[in-house]
């Protein structure tokens, strides 16, 4: 679907690197830009599995403290529809790489600037990661406890993949959008901490609109009733029970045995009961027995997976969930595939490329840098 636009994407992890590996897998051209090898202990290199790999993606070094490399970024700018970075606020603009240069070479292009607080406001400076950006948001104090009765810490890095990289792929789409019909580019200013509230938005708006303060067990949502809980079996694995609907609670109760509550969905007072049944009644059989009976009855049920048992749940399986993937060193492995509604599915592997191995040179030329001129980048160390 975003086969011809051209993305250039300065980081190396974090909510932007999600951003381009999802912008690729939907057919984006994505060309990963990073310091030259004499400054690369600037970024991370993730390990050679982590963002699929940076599958079908390709790769330019240019050193931006030397004038020459930042012109040969600059050039490689004016063939992109969309650049992607994620310094601390002001760090491209010190580059001399920031939306407004870009601007000035390529009009239409949409700049993202990812950040954990944004580009502005007290906290904009601040060093932070997702645990960070989801004690913020609320998105820790409503969830569950851990034993010593503090937040647990979440299984996924929520406000990096949903607060700070869907948020900037929606964001960017929205722009691309705008720009087809407009011909205008934008700047983009997505910050993980503003995503995290768009996700705790039904939260928030509740206490903002009742003064009602939410908390773990607060809600149906959260844990406050039976019905929508997590329970251990005999076989000490666990099944999630989401039966929010009276009917869908009623077929729960009967399949367990539990009849005498259909009636008590909603009554706080009978909670304690209620789950005391359910768990003695779980009790009695293995997790994947439960599964099998319960599944298909309308009662909202299904496994706790581990990740082990998830990659080769035959649903996932099924739905063409995973793909192949080759590395030097590391031969054929599997990896998440391409899951998004939308994207070409491919199952042939694809190659994981080393990470000193660069297209710099070919895509300057494409840009209509002459090849002396590329050499000469090259021999200043402008370029690698």
């Amino acid at each position: 679907m975003l086969r011809g636009v051209t993305v250039l994407d300065l980081a190396s992890v974090g909510p932007a690197a999600r951003t381009s590996r999802w912008l690729a897998d939907y057919g984006a051209t994505v060309i990963k830009v990073g310091p030259t090898p004499k400054d690369g202990g600037v970024q991370i290199t993730p390990p050679f599995y982590a963002y699929a790999g940076h599958r079908n993606m390709q790769r330019a070094l240019f050193d931006l403290k030397l004038d020459a490399g930042r012109e040969a970024f600059l050039r490689l700018a004016t063939t992109a529809d969309v650049v992607i970075e994620s310094f601390r606020p002001g760090v491209v603009d010190r580059l001399g790489i920031g939306y407004e240069p870009v601007k000035a070479v390529n009009e239409s292009v949409v700049y993202c600037s990812t950040s954990g607080y944004g580009q502005d406001g007290p906290s904009s400076q601040w060093a932070g990661h997702d645990l960070n950006y989801l004690a913020l948001g609320g998105y820790l104090d409503c969830s569950g406890r851990d034993a010593e009765g503090g937040p647990a810490l979440p299984g996924a890095t929520i406000g990096d993949g949903a607060g700070g990289g869907m948020h900037a792929v929606i964001a960017i789409l929205a722009a691309l959008v705008h720009r087809s019909t407009t011909g205008e580019g934008a700047y983009l200013d997505v910050s993980v901490a503003d995503g995290v509230l768009a996700l705790m938005s039904l939260n928030i708006d509740e206490y903002l609109a009742t003064g009602t303060v939410p908390g773990p067990r607060h809600d149906l949502l959260t844990g406050r009733f039976a019905c929508y809980d997590v329970y251990p079996c005999r076989d000490g694995k666990w099944l999630a029970v989401g039966a929010i609907e009276p009917r869908f609670y009623a077929n729960l109760c009967r399949e367990l045995g539990c009849e005498q509550w259909a009636g008590h969905q909603n009554d706080d007072a009978a909670q304690p009961k209620i789950r005391a049944d359910f768990r003695a009644a779980f009790a009695t059989r293995d997790r994947d027995d439960w599964v099998a009976t319960l599944a298909p009855a309308d009662t909202c049920v299904s496994a706790v997976n581990t990740v082990p048992e998830l990659v080769d749940d035959p649903h996932l399986v099924a739905r063409g969930a995973f793909a192949s993937a080759r590395a030097d060193g590391h031969g054929e492995f599997r990896q998440v595939g391409y899951v998004l509604a939308g994207m070409e599915r491919s199952h042939a592997p694809v190659e994981v490329r080393e990470p000193t191995v660069t297209d710099t040179d070919l895509l300057l030329g494409a840009a209509g840098v002459p090849s002396e001129q590329i050499a000469a980048l090259r021999a200043e160390g402008a370029i690698a």
